[in-house]
């Protein structure tokens, strides 16, 4: 049975809450365990117009699940999405505190930055590099506002719940070198992530779906069916290509593109 818009509502207080105080609340399907994907992405929506209502600005989305590991891992077929706000974008080199995010954790990705709007049911590839103004390094910061794995119970969150979550996202942070989207192949694109300087993950683009663009094409497909637009302007993470780093204080972070430049972040 689906979510009545007073539960809607009221789950999206409670994920606002968890966040804004970061302390972790219960799995939303331990309440709901009825609720299906589409009631996930209400929760999500409300969340995100009480952030606008607060004065927030929309600056983009997010996309995961994007690789065959992650989908098996949470038994779906399908990527997921989220929202990213104007609160939830950091700049390149910044001391972050790591106890203001719930069970933090990073993965690496691609960020495309569009030059239009992007629309449609049979939008290609090639149609996103056409709306794409540049691509640029990102790592994606992640959260779980609820438990991953209930502390009492031992049970683990769906990807429901992860949805309801905003897909776990909680910021950006774009570092390196800008790139036109027909520059370089994308797919070849190579990041190392370095902690205290030893390398803890590796990957490349082409982990997204066989192309960092593929997911953008999913997402402005499924907007399409529900009658929105991707805009000019907005920042798309299009999926991490590598497996989430836990994030500890005390935590220095570089992550190297090779031609593509490179960043750090640091946590206390």
């Amino acid at each position: 049975m689906s979510l009545s818009d007073v539960e809607v509502q009221a789950e999206a207080a409670l994920l606002d809450e968890a966040e804004s105080t970061a302390t972790q609340i219960r799995q939303t399907t331990s309440v709901h365990p009825g609720m299906t994907m589409d009631d996930a992405y209400r929760v999500q929506a409300a969340w995100l117009d009480r952030k606008l209502a607060r004065g927030e600005q929309l600056v983009g989305h997010k996309i995961g699940l994007t690789s065959r590991a992650m989908q098996a891992a949470m038994n779906i077929t399908t990527p997921d999405s989220g929202f990213l706000t104007r609160d939830m974008v950091f700049e390149p080199g910044s001391t972050l505190e790591a106890a203001r995010f719930c069970d933090p954790k990073l993965e690496i990705e691609l960020a495309f930055v569009l030059a239009t709007d992007l629309a449609g049911a049979d939008l290609t590839i090639d149609d996103v590099l056409d709306a794409t103004d540049h691509v640029v390094p990102a790592v994606e910061l992640i959260a779980a506002r609820s438990f991953r794995r209930d502390p009492e119970t031992g049970r683990t969150r769906t990807v429901v719940d992860t949805i309801a979550d905003n897909a776990a996202d909680a910021g950006i942070v774009c570092g390196g070198r800008r790139v036109g989207p027909r520059d370089i192949d994308l797919r070849w694109v190579g990041a190392l992530a370095y902690r205290a300087g030893i390398v803890e993950e590796t990957g490349l683009a082409a982990g997204v779906l066989d192309h960092p663009a593929a997911g953008i094409v999913w997402l402005a497909r499924r907007y399409a069916e529900q009658g929105l637009t991707l805009e000019a302007g907005h920042t798309i993470l299009a999926g991490s290509f590598t497996r989430p780093i836990d994030i500890r204080p005390g935590d220095e972070f570089r992550f190297d593109y090779g031609d593509l430049g490179s960043f750090e972040l640091a946590f206390t």
